[in-house]
């Protein structure tokens, strides 16, 4: 099975088919799709300007959607990185039963749905990696009560999602089901009664 780097080659190399530069960028989304794999193709697709189901997209804009793509990766990577460092000075400190923060991040190791979208026409529109930063300085810092992506203050506890949780507060902003430890105990605790959740800062 080819990996991410191996993908994203075929999808700068000028010698190979159009329709198989089109399929690489799509199974690197197999290997990184930070809203899910619809929801993060139909935004590079609409970002860089061809239609999600374009079967001859120019040659241009497909490694500009893969710019994007590798340039959220590498921010990912770093976090992850980082992450794992710090749980194992925290086991070598005696901490061995991990916090919210890590039973969410063992979820989305690899960056696969980090800041999910389960409508796939519902999703931020900066660029990934911007999302990605506020994402993971909300993780770093203590709990708010907005979406940290687009700090809209009105989350939907929403359930059935095509996800792992399969329920959580969704911002009705820009779609993303929000991280539970990046919000305060408050904000939980109203969601999880099933009513739509208006949060204040």
């Amino acid at each position: 099975m080819a990996g991410f780097r191996s993908l994203a080659r075929q999808v700068r190399d000028p010698r190979c088919d159009l329709a198989l530069r089109r399929y690489s960028l799509r199974k690197c989304l197999e290997r990184f799709a930070p809203y899910g794999h619809r929801a993060t193709w139909d935004h590079l697709s609409s970002r860089w300007g061809f239609g999600p189901e374009d079967r001859s997209p120019e040659p241009a804009r497909l490694v500009a959607a893969l710019d994007e793509l590798e340039q959220a990766r590498s921010v990912w990577l770093a976090y992850e990185t980082a992450f794992a460092a710090r749980r194992r000075e925290e086991k070598r400190d005696g901490l061995r039963r991990p916090g919210s923060t890590a039973d969410w991040h063992r979820l989305t190791w690899g960056g696969f749905g980090v800041a999910w979208c389960d409508d796939p026409a519902h999703h931020p529109r900066d660029p990934l990696a911007e999302v990605l930063r506020r994402l993971i300085t909300a993780l770093e810092r203590e709990p708010g009560s907005a979406c940290p992506v687009c700090g809209s203050e009105r989350l939907e506890w929403r359930y059935g999602l095509d996800h792992e949780p399969s329920s959580g507060p969704v911002c009705t902003g820009c779609g993303i089901l929000v991280p539970r430890p990046v919000l305060t105990p408050q904000a939980s605790t109203a969601g999880r009664r099933g009513a739509p959740v208006l949060l204040s800062a």
